[in-house]
């Protein structure tokens, strides 16, 4: 779909929502929106997408109360803000978004996890991703380091980017739209993303990349969503491994579901951001027990999160079972760049080799 068939597209989907508010007291109904539930117990494994998805179990917010009222209000000035950014080409960011709203009097947000939360709202209600909006994350994008060569669409037109031979040693930054993207070829045997950076730049400057011919990418923690979509976009078209190593605690762990899974908060567009594919490569907990890495104690907080993926449906298998339990029972945690302790070379050399052996990717 081309930028101007998606504007037009998002701009209509947007007025539909209005629209069929007006309809509704036309006919004498109180106006309403209905929505499914985000929570862990209304989400579902979508066999076909092989993502997990938002379940059956709606909430209706009806004009009928002043609360319900008051988020209808708030949706109706966000509409007109963002048709209004679509047909005059600006773009804006969220945090941006919260602050416009000051002088929105009632429709003022209180907080900007409100404001995206309903942005979140009308990605659901349009089907359509927040990016077509024009609205842009506030946080630098993620990086790419390795044998993949894509084409960037910039104000002067297309570049082409090979992301070893014409980048840094910080690698090619990934844009916050990555719909604007080609992937032209690669020579990658696997994609690494890679949680720290401290740990994505131990293995650009050991050579993992050249050595194993793996394209590196670094999630800077909990990765941002244009990350995500690049990780399911390399994966779909070229159907190459992708294997994701963060540390061993249970935020990281998280990490991994929300590549792999899908998150709970956006899993309205699971097939458009999760890599299903996705092998975790560690830290395990068992690695912290069979290599002696240096760890530190599970918090209380660690331990109710733990806990909490027992009960989540993206961790009900035996591996996740068996993982947790363990590092329930040893109640220790380690990150990735414990490895130190034994070399710099030693998770490059060993560990990551011996890893990718046993998931049958070399």
């Amino acid at each position: 779909m081309s930028k101007e068939e998606l504007d037009r597209t998002a701009k209509l989907r947007l007025i539909e929502i209005a629209r069929r508010w007006y309809d509704q007291m036309v006919t004498g109904e109180i106006p309403s929106i209905s929505l499914p539930t985000r929570t862990k117990q209304n989400i579902e494994y979508d066999d076909e997408a092989e993502v997990w998805k938002y379940g059956d179990r709606e909430s209706v917010r009806s004009a009928g109360t002043a609360k319900s009222a008051l988020h209808l209000l708030k949706m109706s000035y966000v509409i007109w803000f963002l048709k209004k950014q679509i047909l005059e080409n600006r773009s804006s960011t969220l945090r941006e978004l919260y602050y416009i709203s000051e002088g929105w009097k009632k429709a003022k947000f209180s907080a900007q996890d409100e404001s995206n939360f309903l942005i979140e709202d009308l990605e659901i209600l349009t089907d359509m991703q927040r990016e077509a909006f024009h609205l842009r994350p506030e946080e630098d994008g993620a990086t790419i380091f390795g044998p993949l060569k894509l084409r960037e669409q910039t104000r002067r037109g297309a570049r082409d980017i090979h992301c070893q031979d014409d980048v840094g040693e910080a690698g090619y930054q990934i844009p916050s739209n990555v719909e604007n993207l080609d992937f032209l070829e690669h020579d990658a045997r696997f994609v690494i993303a890679i949680e720290t950076g401290g740990m994505y730049a131990r293995l650009i400057e050991n050579g993992f990349d050249a050595e194993y011919n793996a394209v590196l990418i670094h999630l800077k923690g909990q990765p941002a969503r244009s990350t995500r979509r690049v990780l399911n976009r390399i994966n779909n078209k070229f159907d190459v491994p992708v294997v994701v190593f963060t540390d061993g605690d249970p935020w990281s762990y998280r990490i991994f579901a929300s590549v792999a899974y899908g998150a709970i908060k956006s899993a309205h567009i699971s097939d458009l951001l999760a890599t299903p594919k996705a092998h975790f490569i560690g830290v395990q907990p068992s690695d912290i027990r069979d290599y002696n890495l240096p760890s530190d104690h599970l918090t209380e907080r660690d331990v109710a999160a733990l806990n909490s993926e027992l009960s989540d449906p993206r961790f009900a298998t035996d591996y996740w079972k068996e993982q947790i339990q363990l590092q329930l029972k040893m109640n220790l945690k380690s990150e990735q760049q414990a490895f130190a302790a034994k070399g710099l070379d030693f998770v490059t050399k060993e560990y990551l080799p011996s890893r990718l052996a046993d998931l049958g990717i070399i």
